[in-house]
């Protein structure tokens, strides 16, 4: 190529990167225009079918597990993408509630916008295409509205959890196509169509609309489907849940009972179980968790993550893989190790001969009267609540109060100094917490967290097991509402039968399904779940069955009267 064709070329091929960014401009700004609406005006029907009312409709922001694990869905697991997040705070104990409560910001917007551009051009190019596109454009220089709609159709129901509207897909083909042929490439054009879908307002919430007259609404066909699949397996529905849902399948007791008895066997529920649990254990405050290296030089960044990963292993084993009683968490001696996380609590591997022969993760059996037992000694509750260079009785017992009993402590009052008194001659944490205790103000919180976090101080920050602390043997004895214990096995097994316990966990499934908290019109449905939870010796799958098949599930806000606390 002579060097004045090379210049014709590169002046030619940047001309169409200039359109191709005027484009992505355009399309940017309609998105955030569609988010803007969407969020303060009322939801329309579309005409899906749907019978919907404005009064109720809801929306709830994807969180990030959501948007990764419907990304994987929908693309497949080899599709890249990092971004931030909105920042995430907890109501009623979970994220999942306070999603309905999240609004976007300006980084948030452009962060969704570079991954919806990055996810696109990778499914439109040339590596994926052939698996990801489901036709072949006539000319793929030119724009193909036939393939195109054949594409946008079947993603816009995927993310989009429902049919797109002839309004809708009449629109993102018409993009298509005009990119398409601006930058005389059907992929590039279909990437932009796909991209905005991406940023617009029904992929990035979760919207839920209401069905029937006033005072006897119920979540419409595809809210259902929705609905069922974040709780069971916190994605987006699949190809067999949105058909009946189409077929009204979800309005009648045979068809809802068919699917959801099908998607609690799927290998799905497990993830669904693992996003519960991550949401519930706080396992998100995972990524801000700091330790002292100097302190605790063996808690790395792998020990970090696989004490995370260790604990959803130990939980998914026990509650799904073996249907067993979920109070068993506290008291369980099977767990799974890698070498690293066996040498933090100093346990030998049995068929440890050289570390490239054996898997990453091996199912382990403590033996009997082992204090590593039960999910409370692993280290993704002993180090993430502690301080970054000191174990805390305090956060401990605020987390099992808080977590596992639904007992929400208060925060100290502002005028209150919450350190804890410097004395050579108190020396070692169960001193310094008797002394900081002599506040009156304080005594009435700590009282409720430190007779059970004190007990756990075998455990150091870092989660690591010691029997001394500056020399002096721990007192590891405590009490649980009046019973007593030596250690944290006695702990756990207080804990194992409280029946706050379960009750909590009932409360947790329904607010964490209904991405809001109990109503005072739900009290009896929910003791009736509690009744049934301890009737199936607390079986998990069975508890999330039948807060799925409940008429309960699927009614919207305004009927089911004011926010109440179930947990007992």
């Amino acid at each position: 190529m002579s060097q004045s064709a090379h210049e014709r070329f590169l002046r030619n091929v940047n001309a169409k990167k200039l359109i191709f960014r005027k484009f992505l401009a355009v399309r940017t700004m309609f998105s955030v225009l569609a988010i803007a609406i969407t969020a303060t005006v009322a939801i329309a029907a579309s005409d899906t079918g749907t019978t919907s009312h404005a009064d109720g409709a809801k929306m709830y922001l994807l969180t990030e597990m959501q948007y990764r694990q419907i990304i994987k869905d929908t693309f497949g697991a080899d599709i890249e993408f990092t971004g931030v997040f909105a920042q995430e705070d907890r109501a009623d104990g979970l994220l999942a509630v306070s999603s309905g409560q999240t609004s976007i910001s300006d980084a948030q917007l452009q962060s969704f916008d570079a991954m919806a551009r990055k996810i696109a051009d990778q499914v439109t190019a040339p590596q994926h295409r052939g698996i990801l596109i489901a036709c072949q454009p006539e000319n793929p220089k030119k724009a193909d509205n036939a393939c195109a709609t054949k594409v946008i159709r079947n993603v816009g129901l995927r993310i989009f959890r429902r049919p797109l509207s002839e309004q809708e897909l009449t629109l993102q083909v018409a993009a298509a196509g005009q990119a398409a042929e601006k930058v005389h490439n059907f992929y590039d054009g279909l990437s932009i169509s796909l991209s905005s879908m991406l940023m617009a307002p029904e992929f990035l919430f979760r919207t839920e609309t209401v069905t029937g007259p006033p005072g006897n609404q119920t979540l419409d066909d595809y809210s259902r489907a929705s609905r069922l699949s974040f709780f069971l397996w916190d994605s987006q529905p699949d190809n067999e849940l949105l058909r009946a849902a189409k077929d009204g399948e979800l309005h009648t007791a045979q068809g809802l009972v068919a699917q959801v008895d099908r998607m609690v066997v799927s290998r799905r529920f497990e993830y669904g179980m693992r996003s519960f649990f991550s949401d519930m254990l706080h396992f998100d405050e995972y990524s801000g968790l700091e330790k002292d290296a100097m302190i605790y030089p063996r808690f790395t960044s792998n020990v970090s993550a696989e004490s995370e990963e260790q604990t959803l292993r130990t939980l998914t084993d026990l509650l799904v893989t073996r249907n067993g009683d979920y109070r068993d968490i506290f008291t369980t001696r099977r767990t799974f190790l890698t070498p690293e996380l066996a040498a933090m609590y100093n346990i030998s591997l049995p068929r440890l001969t050289a570390p490239m022969e054996i898997p990453s993760w091996e199912a382990v059996e403590l033996p009997e009267g082992d204090i590593h037992a039960g999910i409370l000694a692993q280290i993704s509750f002993t180090a993430l609540h502690s301080h970054p260079g000191v174990s805390s009785p305090t956060l401990r017992g605020r987390a099992l109060r808080e977590v596992f009993m639904c007992q929400k402590i208060p925060n100290p009052p502002a005028f209150v100094n919450t350190a804890l008194p410097v004395n050579p001659e108190l020396n070692t944490m169960r001193l310094r917490l008797t002394a900081h205790r002599n506040n009156p103000v304080c005594a009435s919180c700590h009282k409720l967290m430190d007779p059970m976090g004190l007990t756990l101080e075998s455990f150091d920050g870092s989660g690591g097991f010691r029997t001394t602390e500056n020399g002096v043997p721990i007192d590891t004895t405590g009490d649980l509402n009046g019973v007593t214990f030596s250690n944290a096995l006695g702990l756990e097994k207080a804990l194992h039968d409280d029946p706050k316990i379960p009750n909590c966990l009932v409360q947790r499934a329904v607010t964490y399904g209904m991405s809001r908290q109990i109503r005072s019109g739900e009290r009896a449905w929910v003791a009736a779940l509690n009744q049934s939870f301890a009737d199936s010796k607390y079986n998990l799958p069975n508890l999330f069955r039948r807060i799925a098949t409940s008429p309960e599930f699927f009614r919207p806000d305004s009927n089911t009267g004011k926010v109440t606390t179930a947990a007992n």
